[in-house]
C-alpha cells in the first residue's frame, strides 16, 4: 500500500526552514509570509506526531526527529531536481561547444574524447580548432588556451605546462652521424611555427643547454602553422622541431620521433588551460568536461 505522504507545501516549507533555521528567511525564499511557513510546519508536525523544531528565544533548533527528516527531505529534493535536470537536458539535446587550439586538439584531446562520450553519453560535443578569441558567455561553453591563466572573468584550470624540447626522426639522426652535444643541432634544419616566439624557444633551449647563441646564429628554418605540422615534418626527416613532448608521447614511445637530449626541457612559463566563463563554470556539462580533462591529466601523469 502506498504510504500517505505529507503535503508537498509542508515539506518545502520545512526544508527551507531547516536549512535556514529561520521561519522568516524561509518565508522570504519561498515568497510567502512567515505565518504561512509556521502554519505548514505545524501541519507537518501534526502529521508526524512530534515536534521538529525547538522554538527558542530568537532562534530555532532542530529536534532529533527534525534532523532525520531534514536529511531525508533534502536528499529527496536533490534527487528529484537532478532527475528533472537530466530529463530537460536530454529533451534539449545538450551540446557542449569547445574551442581549442589545433595542436592540442589533434595531439591530445581528440584521441581521448571518446572516453568523455562514454562517461557522458547525454552530452554531445562540438569541437572548433582555432586560436581566435571567442565569447565564452554565448558562442562557446569552454575553451583550451595557452598562457599564464590570469584572464579576467574566466575560471582557468591548468592542464599541461608548456615545456618544449627538440625532436627529430631516427633517419635524420642517422644521417647527421649522431649528435655529440646540443650545439650539433645548429648543423641541421630547424622547423618552426609561424609564431615569432618560436625563435625565442630555440634561443632559450640552447642557452639552457649551455650553448651561447643569438638569433643570428640559428640556421634558417621552415615555418608551419602549428606544432602538429612541424612535428609531422620532423617525423618525415625534414628537420628538427621544437615541440611540447606531452603532445607527441605515442610518436616518441614508438620511436618515430627522437628527443636527442631528453633531459633538457625549456620551461616557457606558459601552460595550457581549460577555461570557461566564471559565471557559467558550475553548469553541469561544463563542470563535467573540466573534471574529465583534469582526471585525464592525472591519469597520464600516473602512467608516465
Amino acid at each position: 500500500m502506498t504510504r500517505r505522504l505529507p503535503p508537498l507545501n509542508a515539506l518545502r516549507a520545512f526544508e527551507a526552514a531547516a536549512r535556514h533555521l529561520s521561519f522568516t528567511r524561509a518565508a522570504a525564499e519561498l515568497g510567502v509570509t512567515q505565518a504561512a511557513v509556521s502554519y505548514q510546519i505545524r501541519l507537518l508536525e501534526e502529521h508526524v506526531r512530534q515536534p521538529l523544531f525547538r522554538r527558542l528565544t530568537r532562534r530555532l533548533e532542530l529536534t532529533d526527529a527534525g534532523h532525520d527528516l531534514a536529511e531525508a527531505v533534502a536528499d529527496g529534493f536533490q534527487r528529484i531536481g537532478g532527475a528533472v535536470e537530466r530529463l530537460t537536458e536530454r529533451r534539449a539535446g545538450t551540446v557542449l561547444s569547445i574551442s581549442t587550439l589545433q595542436t592540442f586538439a589533434s595531439q591530445w584531446l581528440v584521441p581521448r574524447l571518446g572516453h568523455f562520450q562514454v562517461l557522458h553519453p547525454e552530452i554531445a560535443v562540438r569541437l572548433d580548432a582555432s586560436a581566435r578569441i571567442v565569447d565564452l558567455e554565448r558562442e562557446f561553453d569552454v575553451a583550451i588556451r595557452n598562457g599564464r591563466g590570469d584572464w579576467p572573468g574566466l575560471a582557468a584550470d591548468k592542464v599541461i605546462d608548456l615545456s618544449v624540447a627538440p625532436v627529430l626522426s631516427p633517419a635524420l639522426l642517422h644521417r647527421a652521424g649522431g649528435l655529440a652535444g646540443p650545439a650539433d643541432l645548429l648543423r641541421l634544419p630547424l622547423l618552426d611555427t609561424v609564431d615569432p616566439d618560436d625563435r625565442r624557444l630555440w634561443l632559450g633551449w640552447f642557452r639552457q643547454a649551455g650553448v651561447p647563441v643569438d638569433a643570428a646564429d640559428l640556421p634558417a628554418s621552415i615555418q608551419f602553422d602549428t606544432q602538429q605540422f612541424s612535428g609531422q615534418a620532423a617525423m618525415m626527416g625534414q628537420g628538427v622541431a621544437m615541440v611540447c613532448p606531452a603532445f607527441f608521447g605515442p610518436e616518441i614511445a614508438a620511436g618515430r620521433l627522437v628527443p636527442p637530449f631528453p633531459g633538457l626541457l625549456f620551461d616557457t612559463g606558459d601552460a595550457f588551460w581549460v577555461v570557461s566563463s566564471r559565471r557559467r563554470a558550475q553548469e553541469p556539462d561544463i563542470r563535467a568536461f573540466r573534471a574529465w580533462v583534469l582526471s585525464e591529466v592525472t591519469a597520464c601523469a600516473g602512467a608516465a
